[in-house]
Order: structure tokens, then sequence, then C-alpha cells
């Protein structure tokens, strides 16, 4: 029990949605009426009400309304930082799942859930979802001197100014929290605008009209007399004026919210699993949680979760909307393509648009310093155990782009939390790029891990490298003593080495790796399999090198260099395995970047099994045809660009097969 005078938490009819959108419900549409009494009883204590008559909640759920055909729906939610960023998605997948309107998600976000859900809805391409973003920052001092303890912060408090902050010709919407789960179509519950306009629905052309910003605080200065704070956030706002103005709500049936706490009687507001309507994991120990049926509601949550996010982008049929920006191209390249054409799975792989989640795990930006390094790589699932023994090596930031489907993502997320040495690592930020398509986009993840570095410099890597243990260091001094930073176009190259071996000794300096290679236990890397991809670096003037020298850009060369943050990017059209990286140093080279050689540099490459597409380059001369008709395709473009300077690329070109 909640000490006398003060409103009693609403729970079921108002937590839900996290905001308990309230909207009038007008007597003949007249705003000049008499106040009406409120019809039937709200659960305001987080129990739906006892039924008199023996009858579970289910028995008074409306009759399902018939949603309205192609009618645009409005929803707004309050987003803010990475953790409540993966929240939004699977909430919204569940709205996709089941819904037949197109919708507008109006979005209020700090700084870092607009960059993480920007990114996303665009690559993301829903047909008939429009997006719009609301700057949260700029609505916190309308909130920020409301004492409050809910662990939101002030973004727990945003709702309450929502009907000032969405655009004023906006008059419905629905507002969601984050921690909400779908299991009906959202239309239904729009419907429902015909008739209430309370609880759940806010009606924001009425509450303007009735001056609903001074009505909420005029009631927040006044309960903040006797209360030291807020505990439920913006809750105990709403439960202050309802207790104040009860003809404000018109509760809707608890189906609507079945909550999953500890001390709620969720059971009672269904009788069998087509009742339910939206699920509200509102108890902080959200799956943990203990209820009668909570199997089974989990069980929904995680295949919300988990599912394949490529396939709700399906069209609308009967209701035309403006494509996603950009689809009405990619429709007309795809259309194009000849299933028949030997090289169809490259084609298309090209046209491929991956949903990108950037940051996917919580992520604090390094201060900003002149010489910082970061470092850039791409990996699959199957190379995730190397992270650890990467974060060893590597003590500075690192952006690190992941190609894993929805189900790989939850299981990455969990490897993380549990692990001690990654959990603890906040400035390496990882971005989930979803699996699509037979092929391993190599440079689009590239491309997406490079995008995101923060750094002036990145060293542009691979996952199955493991870097000196002083490199970091190193290349800062490096890139200082270099004057790098006075707009010298310069390449660094950190010689690259290999071990056949699955446990050694890591050397901790040069004349370590010296010795380790003249008893063989090391080797320059690839030496016994495609040699000309290092040779350029000589290795032989490496081990008497003092200071970095110049080497001159050779034929199938594809070193590890250190960069400008802003290098030319790496060609998305090569992916899976050959001559990815290579075309990427041809572009450096072409940019007349200068390619040196750093003295006291290494990394060392560590056994893995061949990836999937390093078997079928082998296997297959169809692969190693497609990989030839986009190298000339390469240098098609290169002549375009170069004119007669790119001649001197067209040898390389012209070979057969090529490294990664």
């Amino acid at each position: 029990m909640l000490p006398r005078g003060r409103p009693r938490a609403l729970g079921a009819a108002a937590l839900l949605l996290l905001l308990l959108l309230i909207g009038f419900f007008l007597f003949r549409g007249d705003l000049d009426y008499e106040r009406p009494r409120p019809r039937g009883a709200a659960a305001f204590d987080g129990d739906p009400p006892a039924d008199p008559g023996g009858h579970n909640g289910s028995d008074c759920i409306l009759p399902r309304p018939r949603p309205p055909k192609c009618e645009l729906l409005q929803v707004a939610i309050v987003c803010a930082g990475h953790n409540s960023s993966r929240d939004v998605i699977t909430l919204v997948k569940s709205m996709l799942f089941y819904r037949k309107n197109p919708l507008h998600l109006h979005l209020v976000t700090d700084a870092v859930a607009r960059n993480i859900l920007e990114t996303l809805f665009h690559t993301w391409m829903v047909p008939a979802v429009q997006i719009s973003f609301y700057n949260a920052d700029e609505l916190k001092p309308q909130v920020s001197w409301i004492p409050n303890k809910h662990y939101s912060g002030l973004y727990g408090l945003m709702k309450l100014v929502l009907p000032s902050a969405l655009p004023p010709d906006l008059a419905r919407v629905i507002v969601l929290d984050t921690d909400v789960t779908f299991a009906s179509n959202i239309a239904e519950l729009w419907a429902l605008f015909a008739h209430f306009s309370g609880v759940i629905l806010l009606r924001l052309d009425r509450l303007r009209q009735a001056g609903w910003e001074q009505m909420w605080k005029l009631t927040a200065t006044r309960e903040l007399l006797t209360l030291p704070a807020t505990s439920l956030a913006d809750q105990d706002i709403f439960n202050a004026i309802i207790k104040e103005h009860p003809w404000l709500v018109q509760p809707l049936p608890c189906v609507w919210n079945v909550q999953l706490s500890d001390h709620t009687l969720a059971e009672r507001c269904y009788s069998e699993a087509s009742d339910l309507k939206v699920i509200h994991w509102n108890s902080p120990k959200k799956l943990r949680v203990k209820n009668k049926h909570v199997e089974s509601f989990r069980n929904l949550y995680l295949t919300f979760l988990e599912y394949d996010g490529n396939l709700l982008r399906r069209e609308l049929f009967g209701c035309p909307r403006p494509p996603p920006p950009g689809a009405e191209h990619l429709q007309r390249a795809l259309a194009q393509l000849d299933e028949e054409d030997a090289c169809f799975e490259f084609r298309r792989q090209q046209l491929t648009v991956h949903r990108v989640h950037i940051t996917f795990l919580p992520h604090k930006p390094p201060p900003p310093q002149p010489h910082d390094v970061t470092l850039v790589a791409q990996l699959s699932m199957d190379r995730v155990q190397m992270l650890e023994a990467l974060c060893r090596h590597w003590p500075g930031p690192m952006s690190l782009a992941l190609y894993l489907t929805d189900a790989e993502a939850q299981q990455f997320l969990r490897f993380v939390e549990t692990s001690v040495v990654l959990s603890a690592r906040q400035d390496v930020a990882y971005h989930v790029v979803y699996r699509e398509g037979p092929l391993y986009p190599i440079n689009q993840l590239r491309n997406v891990a490079l995008a995101q570095a923060l750094t002036p410099y990145v060293f542009l890597s691979d996952i199955d490298f493991l870097p000196a243990y002083s490199l970091y260091d190193y290349l800062r001094a490096s890139i200082k003593q270099l004057e790098l930073g006075s707009g010298r176009k310069a390449a660094l190259v950190v010689p690259a080495f290999e071990t056949l071996h699955y446990r050694f000794s890591f050397p901790s300096s040069k004349a370590e790796l010296l010795a380790l290679l003249d008893a063989g236990s090391l080797h320059t890397f690839r030496y016994h399999e495609w040699p000309r991809g290092h040779a350029p670096t000589d290795y032989a003037r490496w081990r008497e090198a003092q200071a970095p020298y110049h080497v001159q850009w050779a034929a199938d060369y594809e070193p590890y260099v250190v960069v400008p943050r802003d290098c030319p990017r790496y060609d998305p059209r090569f992916a899976g395995f050959g001559w990815n990286k290579v075309a990427h140093v041809v572009e450096l080279d072409a940019q007349e970047y200068e390619l040196l050689v750093l003295p006291e540099a290494f990394v060392i490459h560590l056994p893995h099994a061949p990836s999937l597409d390093i078997s079928r380059f082998r296997s297959s001369p169809t692969y190693r045809d497609c990989l030839q008709a986009l190298k000339d395709e390469f240098h098609q473009d290169l002549s375009r660009r170069y004119g007669a300077a790119a001649l001197k690329y067209l040898t390389a070109l012209q070979q057969p097969r090529g490294p990664t």
C-alpha cells in the first residue's frame, strides 16, 4: 500500500505502453460538457479487478474492430542509449509481424539511439514505414526540474511533453514502452479510437485544446510539495492527474497490457492465447520474472528477438505508399539480373542492402587524441573466440563489424556479457551486419567498421591476426614522429607473419620474433601459398631495419596498413574470397599514398579452418571466372577515374587468381 494522499500506481491500465497515453473521453464530442462519471473500474493497483460474476478479464474484451484499411498508424516511442535501442528493434519486429497498415514511428531519442536507429531503419528498408526523430536533449529542460528516482532518469518523464513535442497537426498517437511485445495487430488498438480516446491512446489535439502542458505542470508542482521525488517517473504525475481528473481517462481491457511482474495477477486478463494483445515486461527482472505462464510469454518474446528481420521487408499489397529511399533503383537493378548467369550470385550480392546495427553493445568513445589509432576488422560467428586474445594484445579502441543472423547476434551478446575480458572493454565498438545472401560481404563489412572508427587513424587488420603487445603505443609514436598529421598521405605497413601451431609462445619483441622465424616456428605470411601478396614488404630488409623505409606497389600486394580515417573505402563489389584487399591497396597507390614499412611493427596470423568461400574458390572454376570478371570491371573504373595512370595495374588485374 502506498502512503495515504499519494495516488496509487496505475499498474495494468497505465504502465503498459509506458505512457498511459491519456486522452479525453468526450461526451458528444464537445469540450464544453459536463464531466461524465467514469464508466467501469480501472485496475489502478497493478492487478485486474475481480469480476463479481466470476468471469475472467477476457470476457470483457471489446469485439475485435475491423482495422481501417491502409490508414496510417502513428506510434511514438521514447528511446535512449544502446540497450534501449536493441529493445526497440524487438518491439518493432513484433509490430511488423502482425501489422497490415502503414506505420509512422515517432522516435524521441538521445544522440546515441538516433545514430543507431537511423542507420538501422535506413538499411532495413521496410516498405510502408516512415520514421521521424525528435531530439530528447531539447526536451530535457521541460522536465529536468522534477526530482526523479526512477532508473530511466529524465527520459522516463518525456511522455509528459509529447503533446507539445510532436507535430501540431498530429491528432492521435499510440505511445509504446520499449519493453512490450505485440501478440496482435496494432491496428486493433488504433481502431479503439472509435470507442475511446483515453488510457492507451493519446488524443493530442484534445489534450492541446485543454491546456495539457499547464495542467501537468501545476499538478506536478503540487505533488512535489509532499513527495521528495518521483519513483515511477511520469507515472506518478499521471496518477495524480487522474486522481484529480478521473474523467480524463477511459480504461482499456487489460489484455492490452498483460504485465509480467512478480506482484501482478496477469492470468486474470485472459483465458486463452488468442485473448492476448500486448505483453509488458515491466519488471526489472525482465525475462526472469515469476509468472504462471511466463514460459509461453518468454518464447513469444524470444521468437521476435531472434526473428530474421529480412523477412519483414514485405509489401503491404493494396496500400500504395512511397517506397523506402533507394528501393526503386534497387528493384530495377535486381530485375535486370539474369538468373541463368553463372555469376548471378556475385551480381546479386553487390546489390544486397544489409541491415546494419551499429554499436550493438554499450560503447564509450575514447577521448580525442591527435595520433590515436583504432583497430578495424570484421568477423563472423566462427571467429568470435578470437576476440578475447585480441583485446589482450590491443589495449586501444577497436571498431569491429560482425556478420551474423538475428539469432547469432543474441548468442554474441550473451558471449560478451559472460566474458570478463570483453565485458570490461567499453572502447570496443561492435557493429552487427545481418546475414543475407550466399557470399561473405567482406568489403562491405570492412566499410561499416571503418565508417564507425572515431580516431584520426585506423589500423586495417583482419580478425585472425594478433598484433604485437606494444603495437598500439608504437603506432601512435610513429604517426607523431612521421608527422602524418600535417596532411602527408602515407600508409604505414605492418609486416605480417604466421604460425602453423595452435599453441606457441607469442614474441614480446622483434628480436624474439626473429628467433622464432629462424627456428621455423614462424613464417612470413602466406610464404607457402601466395608469397607475392606480401613480398614487396621486403622481409630481408625489415630484419635489419632501424627506421621506416619506402616500398613500391607491386601486383597483388596486400599489406596490413595504418592510414588516416578518411582513406578510400573498400570496393564492395568484391565479396567472398579473392582480391578484396588487393583492390583497396591498388586504390591507395592510385591516390598516391606512400607505402612506409615500420621496422618494429608486426602482426601474427593464427591458424584456423578455411572459410567456405575459400573452399569454393579452390574448387570452382566458375567462382574464379566471376572473380576475374569483377577485376575487369574494377580496372575499367580505374581507367575512367585515373586515365593512363591506371595502365600499370592492368597486369595485376589479369592474374587468374588472387589472395584475400
